[in-house]
């Protein structure tokens, strides 16, 4: 990387920024406010971006965020909460300080110990909770990942993926007889829910990001759907008035092209 030409061309950003937040009518009726969906939806095409590993996209998308958080910064420091370089010096020090292994005599021996110190860390710093750190708005599959992966940087975790699985079989037993026994459907919610939990969970000692898994199925269910009905239009038929034993023929067509 070139460090100098790397920091000329944050300059320039800055400099863009300033530019336009004093002329152009758009940016500077801007508010950090106004600016929070947009950034949620830039994040989901970031991450739309990685999931199908293109790399221009990537690039293209990261800058869209760096604007965001050049943005948000400008905006801040136009009322004196703060400015871009608090920011930056703010996650350097952060950095530093969760990284005594790097910056300080702490040992460690693997990336799972470096994760826990950083839990550890952070109590040290005036968190109250060890899951005060995950938002309460993230969506619920990535919001249990993260309850789960700080909760075992204190050490509250299951010890082998065996035991995991076995929590799974035995929350999806407690579902089907929920189920079979025709309960309230509170109680089909909160088996169905725990059941999920413990699906999460063991995703993690299996290596797997669940919310990746599950985007990547979506995709993989719409590029066969799309397959079914390109076939039906072509037979100028419609799906509704299709068999399901020949529907299935179209899908199976679909997998085998996969």
């Amino acid at each position: 990387m070139n460090r100098k030409k790397s920091l000329a061309a944050f300059e320039k950003l800055l400099d863009v920024m300033d530019e336009l937040r004093a002329k152009c009518p758009w940016d500077k009726k801007q508010t950090i406010q106004s600016l929070r969906y947009l950034t949620i939806e830039e994040t989901y095409e970031l991450s739309e971006a990685i999931l199908e590993n293109d790399m221009d996209e990537v690039k293209k998308e990261l800058g869209d965020l760096m604007l965001h958080l050049v943005f948000y910064s400008k905006i801040a420091s136009e009322n004196q909460s703060f400015d871009i370089s608090d920011v930056l010096e703010g996650i350097t020090e952060k950095l530093i300080h969760r990284h005594p292994h790097i910056y300080g005599d702490v040992e460690v021996n693997s990336a799972e110990d470096v994760k826990n110190n950083w839990e550890k860390i952070k109590l040290t710093e005036g968190n109250k909770s060890v899951l005060s750190g995950v938002p309460a708005s993230l969506p619920p599959l990535v919001k249990a990942y993260r309850i789960q992966e700080k909760a075992r940087g204190v050490g509250f975790d299951w010890e082998e993926p065996h035991q995991v699985w076995d929590k799974v079989i035995e929350e999806l037993n407690e579902l089907k007889d929920e189920v079979d026994n025709n309960g309230p459907n509170e109680r089909k919610e909160n088996e169905f829910g725990d059941l999920l939990f413990a699906l999460v969970n063991y995703a993690r000692f299996i290596d797997v990001n669940p919310e990746d898994a599950l985007e990547k199925t979506n995709k993989k269910f719409i590029r066969r759907f799309s397959h079914l009905e390109k076939a039906a239009k072509n037979e100028v038929r419609s799906l509704h008035k299709m068999s399901l034993m020949e529907m299935d023929k179209y899908w199976n067509e679909a997998k085998e092209k996969e």
